[in-house]
């Protein structure tokens, strides 16, 4: 739990008058045309150009038992209105595109308080608002003329690399570069000053992927990019900034932006990392209605971190590893030592929960290395399953099977387990094998991974997936294999037949380009996928659009070119690439419009961009966390507290998961988070 920090009533009235007396913002006005509340702040945000719209006003506060933030968009006459506050003193700003932070003012709810935004004096004071996405786009990817690579021997870059989109696709997410952190935060883009000196940007990049306790996995991510090549890339990169280059300037929030209010609470340790959240049960979000929203600590610590967004407290409970004697799951040594945290091991998981689920009875389940864990709230005990053998992302279809990777689509029967009570036979796992003798069935032994297609039997596939999805329009289930180009694969449990899809790429047959899915969901109602493309996509796959036979020899991942939508994610191309500087982590459908914006509303999130991404009617809705800028999310969730609350009843749940959480505006100081987005019909409304 954080430590409270109280300001002294004397204290804030003695700071307020200064303020007052050299800070325009503060006025006595009280006819702003903003109607508050006793547990609102509402005014005008003007600058010396008039009112300013689609800027934000942040309010933040330590008086709590968590730190708390609460920000809103300004409107089309720059008012805003923060509704709902805790009655606590908020320290209340204005940050903006094209502007740089006014000064802070203490104040409390019930308080018309007019602010006075700041214009940046130059395009260089600006940008450093701008999100990491802005900044990568000045990132110059080797020419397409590099590829395919020549290995060692000829220009360098890996013979794997085929062109240039994949290049793009290992540098921003294939185990590497946004995988873990953002690329282009005011971390990666500036060396930091705790670095040794050197005489090149070049030397200095490759002291920097061998530093901290992940330098010795950054740096080997290096290897498939053509490391000399690569280095010399990120090197021209930040020596072009350093001299002053600067990225063009984000488009400021319009139409429906403007009505989003988050909410944002620290939870953990500042050094622990925070996987993904879940606030309700996916099937029914009516599920755990106003109560404790649970994270999970991945490689960073064993822990399920609870918050309780109603009383704004949070707390930990640890989940223990099934062996205690088993050694840690992440090497204890360092290259070099990290910038910020020396030599000091900051990390020491074991159990390593990767993503937690709720059932239909608000339990939590967590995969883990070992067996999932479950947590019941109700008598707030950690089980250990061995029978749940799920190491990665987990989905409940609408039978309560839990689906899951484990070297292949693993499930787990909660109903048959509650009645057995044997977790053994309540698991499972199928292996990923396509009917290439196109006989309906699946016949033993199939042909290995890595050997030729034989027509006239059944082919083996990879073993290892990503994300997972039960389809619950036909029962089937969905992974996504995050490589390149990648692909999505269908399961049906009955057959336990696999059909493999690749999003069009190198196709001859189709002159567009997408690659590395990583996340998928699913349209609940259609049952048509959907997949966040690391291309700079938010890609739709609809299985009944094939012309090609669905089986059979040739029906190996391009052969369906017509079943994909690809769909450009807002942001600015890298230079002379065709992929924007994103990062698409994951996506997610608001099966149950938590959002406020339609049923089955198609999400992707922004993670290399501060934002959540949704498309609505064909447009994009960007919903941008400015601060503490560094917002990376990795998986969200959506929930309904009251059905007949208006906006107010409910919201879309996500969390800061950035690997390197120091990384964020405000560096160590700065703990992980869990942010509320919720979708009012004006910016106005209470």
């Amino acid at each position: 739990m954080r430590k409270k920090t109280r300001i002294s009533v004397m204290g804030v009235i003695g700071l307020s008058m200064i303020l007052a007396m050299s800070f325009s913002g503060l006025n006595a006005r009280q006819d702003t045309g903003v109607a508050i509340d006793n547990d609102d702040i509402g005014g005008v945000v003007t600058s010396e150009r008039g009112p300013e719209a689609g800027v934000w006003v942040i309010a933040e506060t330590t008086d709590l038992s968590t730190k708390f933030i609460r920000t809103v968009v300004t409107d089309e006459a720059g008012r805003y209105l923060l509704p709902d506050l805790p009655p606590v003193y908020y320290r209340v700003w204005v940050r903006g595109y094209g502007l740089v932070d006014s000064p802070k003012v203490i104040t409390t709810p019930g308080k018309n308080l007019d602010l006075t935004a700041v214009v940046a004096p130059n395009q260089q004071a600006a940008a450093e608002y701008y999100p990491a996405n802005y900044w990568l786009s000045l990132l110059e990817p080797p020419a397409k003329s590099n590829f395919p690579g020549t290995g060692a021997s000829g220009n360098g870059f890996p013979t794997m690399l085929k062109n240039q989109g994949a290049w793009v696709g290992y540098m921003k997410q294939t185990g590497s570069c946004v995988q873990c952190h953002q690329l282009g935060n005011k971390a990666t883009r500036e060396f930091h000053p705790n670095m040794p000196e050197f005489e090149s940007s070049v030397e200095a990049w490759d002291y920097r992927v061998q530093a901290g306790l992940s330098g010795a996995f950054m740096s080997s991510r290096f290897g498939p990019l053509g490391r000399q090549h690569s280095l010399k890339i990120f090197a021209d990169w930040t020596d072009r900034i350093a001299a002053g280059e600067v990225p063009p300037a984000p488009p400021r929030p319009e139409g429906i932006e403007r009505n989003v209010v988050t909410t944002q609470w620290e939870v953990a340790d500042p050094h622990f990392f925070v996987h993904d959240e879940i606030a309700t049960d996916r099937r029914n979000p009516t599920v755990n209605a106003n109560g404790p929203i649970y994270a999970v600590q991945e490689l960073s610590g064993d822990h399920l971190v609870i918050l309780d967004p109603v009383n704004h407290t949070t707390r930990k409970v640890h989940l223990p590893p099934n062996d205690p004697d088993k050694p840690f799951s992440w090497s204890q040594d360092m290259p070099n030592p990290s910038p910020y945290w020396g030599e000091e091991v900051i990390w020491q998981p074991k159990v390593v929960p990767h993503n937690p689920m709720l059932d239909a009875q608000g339990r939590v389940w967590i995969t883990a290395q070992g067996g999932c864990k479950m947590y019941d709230p109700s008598d707030e005990k950690v089980y250990h399953l061995d029978g749940c053998e799920l190491t990665h992302h987990l989905m409940i279809d609408d039978n309560d099977v839990i689906w899951g990777d484990s070297g292949g689509a693993g499930y787990f029967d909660i109903r048959k387990w509650e009645a057995t009570g044997d977790d053994k036979v309540a698991g499972g796992r199928i292996t990923y094998v396509l009917d290439t003798n196109s006989n309906g069935k699946r016949d033993e032994p199939p042909v290995g991974v890595n050997d030729p297609i034989d027509p006239t039997k059944d082919k083996a596939i990879q073993n290892g997936g990503y994300d997972i999805i039960p389809n619950p329009v036909d029962g089937s289930v969905w992974v996504s294999v995050t490589s390149v180009p990648g692909s999505i694969i269908r399961v049906d449990p009955k057959t336990e037949l696999s059909e493999i899809y690749e999003p069009p790429y190198m196709n001859p047959n189709d002159e567009r380009e997408g690659y590395l899915p990583h996340g998928i969901d699913v349209d609940r109602k259609t049952g048509i996928i959907y997949t966040g493309l690391n291309s700079g996509h938010l890609a739709s796959f609809d299985r009944r659009k094939c012309k090609a036979p669905l089986t059979g020899p040739h029906a190996t991942g391009q052969h369906c070119p017509e079943g994909w939508t690809l769909v450009k994610t807002p942001g600015p191309n890298m230079k002379g690439s065709d992929a924007n500087g994103d990062g698409h982590y994951s996506n997610w459908n608001d099966w149950f419009n938590t959002s406020g914006l339609g049923d089955n509303t198609p999400f992707v999130t922004g993670t290399n961009s501060d934002s959540l991404a949704a498309l609505v009617d064909g447009k994009w809705v960007v919903m941008r966390v400015p601060y503490p800028m560094g917002f990376f999310p990795r998986g969200l969730d959506g929930r309904i507290d009251d059905p007949n609350g208006g906006w107010k009843g409910r919201a879309v749940w996500s969390t800061h998961a950035e690997q390197a959480t120091w990384h964020q505006e405000g560096g160590k100081a700065e703990r992980p988070k869990i942010i509320k987005f919720q979708v009012r019909p004006n910016p106005l409304a209470k």
